[in-house]
């Protein structure tokens, strides 16, 4: 069916339910009964409310600090109790009156109406709608269709069959997301359908701009995993290709590495270097760190009291008291190491903690969190500008991970033999030894590069990131790496290694959850949270991720070495194709 034109009537309002009220029924609701006006009595209880949780908040910290019990009350907390109990009750009564309410009164669904945009956001950033995955806050299967005539599909895919038919309510609704009256990112909400709703997003999406969508799939993705932690206003998914390279024998065990990429050669060629390792015995790699690092920043009034912080933070007989305050986020957040950098009257903080199996940002931050709140007792003084100061530093290149590292800092190195050399990369172990010098090291001094000391190790890192659903954007600081050639064994075989400082990688939370990244995951056996050693998942992650990039690196220098590389370009990177003849 084709798309029905948008009319050029008055703009449809549209999209909350309306109760429709008989005359037999009584419109007046239980909340009606409350004392009036209703708007005051609810701000005078909301204060009361959060006033004595502050006050008992502030009052039991106290204790602590002095060491005085927590069961003796003053008169005054005594009062504070009473009034949190009154709050609390008033609460409860209040909205469970309007929870019953709306289960009483349910609005029919032909009927709607417009809503004010401002009660949108309100509702789209309850804490449930943020938190709760689709598929445990809303029913997103899509329900049968009542026998009517669509008036309006979504895009086709690639074998002509709609997508999902939609009906005439629902173009109603499309109409109201065009013209403005509906925000797009409060369908999901709204309609209780993950799939129906990115379909009226897509399509009002093609009406606004003009522009077909026709290549983007939509259909076959579970919107259900990503609502409320991957993505937000979903309207399709890019396909990205998964190759495997490997098998790749690392520290005794085998791995068959997933690369998702687009560029042609990168999987061949890693492939080819995994081949050369296996055949020389193996590669081995060593973890010397693992520790997720964020820095605040916060401001004094003087030099001298930023210099007292910092002096307090790198005290070792701190160390433990600041440790306890920071651990308290999470059972696998382990404060590490803090270390400060002044700016005049600024100062910068960089915790660093364990973070098990997960990459852990969210984890550290909420540890730096409890230790701000900590600090601000004893310095009262201290302006905190923002929980990052980018001395953590994330997806940027910065010489502090490059010297202190950040995440995973893996050393991966092999023992190629010569006749190895010669009969798979078809070059010479002088020739690679030569081209490192000159290239890897030589010629990225001369670049000023920052952590850059190799020949394309953010290549390997990016395809494996994306195939195991780790941060893209970290790329950046995870990709430092300097690679090194030896020849060893009398010039007759060749030593290489790469040193990756910041390899920032998880295999639980963010898109390590996802159903195609799982998979990625599982095929490398670190699927999930190891049961047995708390971060051994992650961690072999990242030795993995090394171990890919010596691989890769050994192969291109190889193909450069022996002038392969626009040839093996030409022929795996370039399409075949007549683009004089395909379609526009």
């Amino acid at each position: 069916m084709e798309a029905t034109k948008l009319s050029s009537a008055k703009p449809v309002q549209t999209l909350k339910p309306k109760k429709t009220v008989s005359f037999d029924e009584d419109p007046n609701k239980p909340s009606d009964e409350l004392p009036l006006p209703l708007h005051l009595m609810n701000s005078f209880f909301f204060t009361l409310f959060f006033s004595v949780v502050y006050f008992l908040l502030s009052s039991w910290r106290e204790k602590i600090r002095t060491n005085t019990p927590l069961h003796v009350f003053t008169f005054s907390e005594i009062v504070a109790i009473m009034a949190f109990f009154a709050s609390f009750i008033y609460l409860i009564g209040f909205f469970g009156i309007e929870f019953v309410q709306s289960l009483v009164f349910r609005p029919s669904p032909e009927v709607w109406i417009s809503e004010d945009e401002e009660e949108d956001e309100v509702l789209l950033r309850k804490e449930d709608a943020r938190k709760v995955p689709c598929g445990q806050a809303l029913d997103c299967s899509l329900p049968p269709l009542p026998p009517q005539i669509p008036i309006v599909t979504a895009q086709k895919m690639f074998d002509e069959k709609p997508l999902t038919v939609l009906t005439e309510e629902d173009e109603e609704i499309i109409k109201s997301v065009v013209a403005g009256t509906t925000p797009s990112y409060s369908l999901e909400s709204k309609l209780g359908d993950c799939k129906k709703a990115a379909a009226i997003r897509r399509e009002a999406l093609q009406r606004l701009t003009g522009k077909s969508l026709s290549g983007l799939p939509l259909e076959g993705f579970d919107y259900e995993s990503i609502l409320g932690q991957c993505c937000e206003m979903p309207i399709g998914y890019v396909q990205i290709p998964v190759g495997i390279a490997g098998p790749l024998l690392l520290n005794g065990r085998e791995f068959s590495v997933p690369m998702a990429t687009t560029e042609g050669c990168l999987v061949a060629s890693t492939n080819r270097g995994c081949k050369a390792i296996h055949l020389s015995g193996g590669a081995t790699s060593v973890l010397l760190k693992d520790g997720m690092t964020r820095a605040p920043v916060v401001r004094f009034g003087t030099v001298k009291r930023a210099a007292d912080l910092k002096l307090y933070l790198e005290d070792p007989n701190n160390f433990d008291t600041l440790s306890v305050v920071f651990n308290r986020s999470s059972r696998f957040g382990r404060l590490q190491g803090i270390k400060c950098a002044i700016a005049g009257k600024n100062l910068y903080m960089r915790f660093t903690c364990s973070t098990g199996d997960a990459m852990g940002m969210n984890m550290v931050s909420k540890g730096v969190q409890n230790v701000l709140d900590f600090l601000q007792t004893d310095f009262p003084d201290m302006d905190v500008l923002g929980i990052s100061g980018n001395f953590c530093s994330d997806k940027k290149p910065a010489a502090v991970n490059w010297i202190e590292g950040r995440g995973k800092s893996v050393v991966c190195e092999a023992i190629i033999k010569g006749d190895l050399v010669r009969k798979v990369l078809k070059t010479s172990v002088e020739s690679l030894v030569e081209l490192n010098m000159l290239k890897n090291l030589t010629g990225s001094a001369m670049a000023g590069v920052l952590g850059g000391y190799n020949a394309h190790a953010s290549n390997i890192v990016s395809a494996v990131y994306i195939a195991t659903g780790q941060d893209p954007a970290q790329n950046v600081e995870s990709s430092h790496c300097i690679t090194m050639m030896e020849a060893v064994n009398n010039g007759e075989d060749l030593h290489v290694s790469v040193t990756m400082p910041s390899i920032e990688v998880g295999t639980v939370g963010g898109g390590t959850q996802l159903a195609s990244q799982s998979a990625c995951l599982n095929l490398l056996g670190v699927k999930g949270a190891s049961k047995e050693v708390p971060g051994a998942n992650s961690r072999t992650l990242a030795t993995v991720v090394a171990g890919a990039v010596l691989a890769g690196e050994l192969s291109l220098m190889s193909a450069l070495a022996a002038g392969q590389l626009v040839n093996s370009h030409m022929k795996y990177n370039r399409s075949s194709k007549d683009v004089s003849k395909a379609s526009s």
